[in-house]
């Protein structure tokens, strides 16, 4: 009897064929009904799941009797309950690495668009209100030879301090847990304090992972250091910041302009941010390029299948269970 596979999520059509010649294979359908009523009746045999954008936890996996793996196209996993996936012995794998270049490529693209106030002057141009010389109301800042500070010198944080350090000649700071001093000495790169890091720098970026320590990491104090030219950047997870207190500062024009790609509640269909023309909002499209959502999918994909043929995935966020 071929093992079952649920797919709980929109997934590459190449891999979703690649799997029904392999598995017997279940496609949750938000059309057919309550999403997490679909999980819970379909998991009751499954051995596998890949997908992801799902809360999957006690709730809906209960019914589980001999899950081995969930297979997360995806980098983050904080829509999973690790503890509860532990308990069951049930492994949890991602995507790294395959994305890191495309999302530092958004990071910048944000930066420089809110810097440069892109998504304002554009619409400002369409509805018609170039009659003129654009005037101070239409400037923006200056990215050349700033001070780049990062928060969280990952894959991610280093690939934008690299476009920043040797693109655009900036002074690069970053605040980590643990200093880098290999990497770091490669960018010219200076560690320091949090509010030293938000004092001095003109473009400030979050990459962090979202953990007990970096949830609401900026909050009023925070944004009360910053520079009142500075560009505020999210690109690591929208529990990362204090959104209202981010709203608050962009509203009093406490700091020049902020891009966002992710936000404490997703999707977000209202906000006070969509009012504001000093912030840039995307829908958490850090990943979202056809090349390497395909990469992301087929690593997903070869992650599942080898725990399901009795290999260890090559990334397995919780492989000890402890």
């Amino acid at each position: 009897m071929k093992k079952k596979v649920v797919v709980f999520s929109q997934l590459d059509q190449d891999i979703l064929q690649c799997l029904q010649a392999q598995y017997q294979v279940e496609v949750i359908n938000p059309k057919l009904g309550e999403v997490n009523e679909q999980i819970r009746e379909q998991v009751k045999d499954a051995d596998g799941m890949i997908g992801a954008g799902r809360l999957l936890n006690e709730s809906n996996l209960a019914t589980a009797q001999q899950l081995k793996i969930i297979s997360s196209v995806s980098v983050g996993y904080d829509n999973y309950d690790l503890a509860y996936l532990n308990q069951k012995k049930i492994w949890l794998s991602n995507t790294p690495h395959v994305l890191t270049e495309t999302t530092a490529d958004l990071a910048f693209t944000l930066l420089m668009s809110a810097a440069r106030k892109v998504p304002y002057l554009d619409q400002w141009t369409k509805q018609g209100q170039w009659k003129r010389t654009a005037a101070e109301a239409q400037f923006g800042r200056d990215v050349f030879a700033k001070t780049l500070g990062i928060i969280g010198l990952g894959n991610i944080g280093a690939a934008v301090a690299r476009r920043g350090f040797h693109g655009f000649n900036m002074n690069i700071l970053y605040h980590n847990r643990r200093e880098k001093l290999e990497l770091a000495q490669s960018l010219n790169a200076r560690y320091c304090g949090l509010d030293e890091l938000l004092q001095q720098s003109d473009f400030v970026v979050v990459a962090v992972d979202l953990n007990t320590e970096s949830k609401a990491l900026i909050g009023p104090h925070e944004f009360d250091q910053m520079q009142p030219h500075a560009v505020f950047v999210n690109i690591a997870r929208g529990s990362v910041v204090d959104e209202q207190a981010l709203i608050d500062t962009l509203k009093a024009g406490k700091i020049f302009a902020a891009g966002l790609d992710v936000y404490a509640k997703e999707p977000l269909q209202e906000s006070e941010l969509f009012s504001l023309d000093n912030v840039v909002t995307l829908p958490h499209v850090g990943s979202a390029t056809a090349e390497t959502r395909k990469k992301m999918a087929e690593l997903a994909y070869r992650n599942l299948v080898d725990a399901l043929e009795g290999r260890t995935p090559a990334y397995v966020v919780n492989a000890s269970f402890s």
